[in-house]
């Protein structure tokens, strides 16, 4: 059985947990082999290269993008790369190797972006694009870093791994994603060698341009599908769970077990990604099962996602959703039976590229919610110019997710325990597949909801 398993940042900066419980465990000799694993940088590692993915809080790729110091802030980045070496020294990481493949890596990266930053002087070139080159090449050395270490650690363990390195550094051959992976893995017989690959790989389309933050789990995807892997794994530090244990507390909250892809593709659209929903559907096409596992707990079977399951008992598998949503509602009296009035609004969402998650009508009045972001006040400020009256609330929306619940009942039940709490509903909406129902509420209940929710279909 070969299988793809990647293994998120969280996880890999306690790599002697992953060494123990994932990669080792309980096999021996050959049962070590037929698997390949994609990993994504240490923790934190890519918020410094680029910016912290939750807070904003700018890298090194804003040094290039603002014409600083890129070089010193690469030296000090290098420092803590050394750092963070010296917490596996114990599990078998050579500190020197390990130091001179990160310090040629980091050299390699100054010399680029100084040819970058010369090419952009000259006004030559669309400035846009070397920005976008400059993120790649920066993004790559995370995954970089933790692949080599892993790789060496592994053999110093009398494993025999390869470094399956995507990023194209010395390759400058123009090849696609695909192109790059079928090219690296072609020649690998997978039952004497055990594959760390990394999360990024180069292409001439550019991952990130395509994926952005997203990319270590579509390389993952791509090569899942390229192997045609039996199954797909991703290892995190936590279970997929029936509601955030944060919120409802662990002993109320439970490991789905089994769900399909349909509850992929909800979970992702309220941010809640079990996977990228652009790393999903080859997979689910490809008819590979993707299987979310523990790290911490490895002789759980996690919860497995296929293209065909559906619960044999009526039951709702996840309780989620976020505070970070805004209501816009456009109201407006020539709406009334008037066919596509709805296209212009849409147009306009289009123009600043915001998609959204909800969408309720009436006669008159249009509801969407959107993700909270900087582009909404413009969003908001057109619609306002050009229809009779645009309202914004900021919100939440909780969401009861289930591969078994279009039956009498849930609905009611759904908004009975909602009620029971002193929970008004500000919109609702729910398609006719009927595997999810979603609640726009006030942001201050958010918490309340979920346990609620929680309780009525869970605990």
């Amino acid at each position: 059985m070969l299988t793809v398993e990647k293994i998120g940042g969280t996880s890999m900066s306690q790599f002697q947990d992953v060494l123990k419980n994932i990669i080792i465990g309980n096999r021996k000799n050959d049962e070590l082999y037929n698997r390949i694993f994609v990993v994504s940088a240490y923790n934190n590692v890519t918020n410094w290269l680029l910016e912290h993915k939750k807070t904003g809080e700018p890298g090194i790729y804003n040094k290039f993008l603002n014409g600083e110091d890129f070089s010193s802030a690469l030296d000090s980045f290098a420092k803590r790369l050394l750092l963070i070496n010296d917490g596996f020294a114990d599990i078998g990481l050579d500190l020197k190797e390990a130091r001179d493949f990160i310090r040629f890596r980091v050299d390699q990266t100054k010399t680029l972006l100084y040819s970058l930053n010369k090419v952009m002087a000259s006004g030559y070139v669309n400035m846009e694009d070397i920005s976008l080159a400059a993120r790649e090449i920066l993004a790559s050395i995370g995954e970089a870093h933790s692949g080599w270490n892993s790789v060496n650690i592994l053999n110093n363990n009398g494993i025999n791994a390869r470094f399956v390195d995507l990023c194209g550094f010395n390759d400058n051959a123009p090849l696609t994603i695909d192109e790059r992976i079928h090219k690296e893995f072609s020649d690998i017989d997978f039952e004497k060698v055990l594959c760390v690959a990394t999360g990024y790989t180069k292409g001439t389309e550019g991952i990130m341009r395509a994926f952005d933050r997203g990319y270590s789990e579509v390389t993952f995807s791509k090569i899942a599908v390229e192997v045609n892997a039996d199954e797909a794994v991703i290892h995190k530090e936590y279970h997929l769970s029936s509601a955030d244990p944060k919120i409802v507390g662990i002993e109320n909250s439970i490991p789905v077990g089994h769900t399909n892809f349909i509850i992929a593709d909800q979970l992702a659209d309220i941010g809640m990604e079990a996977i990228h929903p652009k790393a999903a559907k080859p997979l689910e096409l490809a008819n590979i099962n993707i299987r979310i596992k523990n790290t911490f707990e490895p002789e759980h079977p996690g919860t497995l996602f296929t293209r065909d399951y559906i619960s044999p008992n009526p039951r709702a598998e996840i309780v989620s959703g976020t505070r970070k949503v805004v209501a816009i509602e456009v109201h407006d009296p020539m709406m009334v039976g008037e066919v596509g009035f709805d296209l212009g609004i849409m147009k306009v969402f289009q123009k600043y590229n915001i998609s959204y998650i909800l969408k309720s009508t009436n006669a008159n009045s249009i509801t969407t919610v959107v993700w909270e972001n900087s582009k909404v006040d413009k969003l908001v400020e057109e619609l306002s110019a050009n229809y009779y009256a645009v309202t914004t609330l900021p919100c939440s929306i909780v969401s009861v997710l289930g591969t078994n619940i279009a039956l009498p009942g849930f609905l009611y039940k759904a908004s009975k325990a909602l009620y029971e709490k002193n929970i008004n509903i500000e919109s609702f909406g729910q398609s006719l597949n009927q595997v999810n129902m979603q609640f726009v509420i006030r942001r201050e209940h958010y918490e309340d909801a979920v346990v609620a929710l929680n309780n009525a279909f869970v605990k």
